[in-house]
């Protein structure tokens, strides 16, 4: 390691005061307002955490020449590697150049030296990637996005509705197994990764929590169900900001499953900046292939694409180029204004057709949703969403308790126009038919031969919490499990005995169930703020200009110093300034040298000569000899 630091603190004195700048725009997480050396900075730009976080910025072709350079074992030349990678000079120099740019690779002479505990990850053997055809543009026409959002929006608002009306189980390890995406896929009539969009959207937004392992809305959902379909998308919208998950179509994963990193943030953020207002891609799938080769570590074909279609489903991206709300989200402008702007208000009527359909045009509002969804099944969810009635889809509304009279009511309250007749002759004909068979529920019976005792126990206002209620002379039926309905007999003075458990079943109405939002995730932010372009050119310029030997400027003890600090890591300052005047003025020295694992030598020497991080010097006993600078591990002046 002290090596390698030594060979890039060296490199770096060669640079100019810009191209160390550059280096450090491109590795900000190693800036720092108390780096005093060059030497302090190649130390920093070793550090393993930063060399992987520079190296997943690199294209496919850079990875390519930087993977031969570490198969090379740092020996190899240009033309070695060109000739490896069958490319040309030009190719290769374009390539190298991102690589000194972040400090990961550097000439040595003839040599390429690649910094310690690079990866090299990805890289394609023998060949380099060259980048794919530029992606065709075109000037960017007016498409309109609603048609997506509002199909979005209105989606989530379903997953709403299902999850508090049938089960949506969560496991109890975390997420929800692929199994369960599967089946409410089915139930709500969409893909598998639409409805895990929709799922994770919802879970990020807080509009639905999980509560003893089941995915229920919260409170905050209700309020979003209220709000205005801006508001809506505008809430959606933010929650996509924020996940962090990944997209693998090809692979069955669970949804709402926290995954560490941010490789669905940088995914988002990235494929999103490629996108403009003013010019649109005549081919998303070239796009794909651009983005897959500039940012390997962050893109891949299919999770690229699937992200691209979240965006046209979110309506921040139409035809090909950003939309006005794609504008705001990638600008950090005010989203929930062009949501708003986007979004039609809510339909508050539909359209009753002869063919037993209601259409509505545009996203409908709570109340008209409800209603059409108690007497009527959702046949089509596009533009225009269409709503059929049949004998099924009435009857489940007469079940509510609701008359003929009082659907018909709450139908023409929603309706544009009178309703057609055929509507109402099919209401009525179904609720003709509507309780001819009842069903009646019963959790426990109680019987006698006594006709009279019966009605008395029917009677008693002490009994009036078992709903008594005669089914026959000799047969009471009670709202009530066995178990109550023996103890308030009991309690009233009577002497029954249990016969029959019956059929337990109980319907009761109860309050609506509610789980808990997760909260918002929250990006954690470092403790030290980055330096902007500015103090990272002027840091630059300082550690070039105070360590640089310059034309007129500085001594021989300083400048050699300043090149012994930077070929050592072990010395102190002091040692350093010992050993610079006795090389310059030509003084003895006592040094201990490693001359070996856990072996160290002691040494009298008068340094001669130094060169490329060799010290030559006259021992002792009139002997020369050469002594590499990074073993030295003590100076001090001989007594």
């Amino acid at each position: 390691m002290a090596r390698r630091i030594n060979a890039l603190a060296t490199w770096l004195h060669q640079l100019e005061p810009d191209e160390v700048a550059a280096i450090l725009v491109h590795r900000r997480d190693v800036a720092d307002r108390y780096i005093r050396t060059l030497k302090d900075l190649a130390t920093q730009l070793t550090d393993s955490d930063s060399v992987h976080a520079a190296e997943d910025t690199l294209d496919q072709g850079a990875i390519d020449v930087l993977g031969a350079i570490v198969a090379m074992g740092n020996s190899g030349t240009i033309d070695l590697v060109c000739t490896e990678l069958h490319c040309s000079v030009g190719d290769f120099e374009r390539a190298f150049g991102q690589l000194k740019e972040r400090a990961l690779a550097w000439p040595d002479g003839a040599r390429l030296i690649a910094v310690n505990s690079v990866r090299a990850t990805g890289a394609a053997g023998g060949q380099l990637t060259l980048r794919p055809k530029t992606p065709r543009v075109r000037k960017a026409s007016a498409v309109s996005p609603v048609v997506a959002a509002m199909s979005t929006v209105d989606g989530v608002a379903r997953l709403l509705a299902h999850c508090e009306q049938d089960s949506f189980d969560a496991r109890y390890t975390g997420g929800v197994a692929t199994v369960e995406i599967r089946r409410v896929a089915r139930a709500l009539r969409v893909a598998d990764s639409v409805l895990r969009l929709w799922l994770e959207l919802a879970v990020e937004a807080q509009l639905i929590g999980i509560e003893r392992h089941r995915l229920l809305p919260t409170k905050h959902g209700d309020d979003w169900l209220d709000s205005h379909p801006g508001t809506r998308l505008a809430a959606l919208v933010n929650a996509w900001r924020r996940m962090d998950w990944r997209p693998e179509p090809d692979q069955a994963r669970a949804a709402l499953r926290d995954y560490t990193g941010a490789a669905g943030l940088a995914l988002r953020r990235t494929a999103l900046e490629r996108f403009s207002a003013d010019v649109a891609f005549a081919d998303t799938g070239e796009l794909v292939d651009d983005l897959v080769w500039e940012r390997p570590a962050v893109h891949d074909p299919r999770a690229t694409a699937a992200v691209i279609s979240e965006m046209e489903s979110l309506g921040l991206v139409a035809g090909g180029a950003l939309t006005p709300l794609g504008v705001a989200v990638r600008e950090g402008g005010d989203i929930e204004a062009a949501a708003s702007g986007l979004m039609p208000p809510a339909a508050g009527k539909a359209a009753f057709q002869t063919d037993m359909t209601a259409v509505v045009n545009g996203l409908p509002s709570p109340e008209l949703s409800a209603t059409l969804n108690l007497a009527a099944d959702l046949e089509d969810n596009d533009a225009a969403r269409v709503w059929r009635l049949s004998a099924g889809s009435v009857r489940r509304a007469l079940d509510t308790g609701l008359t003929a009279e009082e659907l018909l009511a709450k139908l023409a309250a929603v309706s544009e126009a009178p309703l057609p007749q055929v509507i109402e002759y099919q209401v009525q004909d179904v609720a003709r038919r509507h309780g001819q068979l009842t069903v009646t529920d019963v959790a426990s019976c109680l019987r006698a031969e006594d006709q009279s005792l019966l009605q008395e126990i029917a009677r008693s206002k002490r009994l009036a919490s078992l709903k008594l209620r005669l089914l026959a002379p000799t047969v009471l039926a009670s709202a009530r499990p066995m178990a109550e309905t023996l103890a308030a007999l009991r309690r009233a003075g009577y002497a029954p005995t249990g016969v029959d458990t019956g059929d337990q079943s109980i319907v009761e109405q109860v309050e609506r169930l509610r789980a808990p939002a997760r909260g918002e995730r929250r990006p954690d932010r470092w403790w030290r703020t980055e330096l902007d372009d500015l103090e990272l050119t002027q840091l630059a310029i300082r550690l070039v200009e105070q360590e640089r030997p310059t034309v007129g400027r500085g001594t021989p003890r300083a400048s050699a110093a300043r090149m012994l600090r930077d070929q050592n890591v072990f010395l102190r300052d002091e040692e350093v300034l010992i050993l610079a005047t006795a090389l310059v003025a030509g003084h003895q020295v006592e040094i201990k040298y490693a001359s070996g694992p856990r072996q160290l030598e002691t040494h009298v020497i008068t340094p001669a000569k130094h060169l490329e991080g060799v010290l030559t010097a006259e021992c002792e006993d009139g002997s020369t000899r050469e002594f590499a600078i990074g073993h030295v591990r003590k100076v001090v002046v001989p007594v």
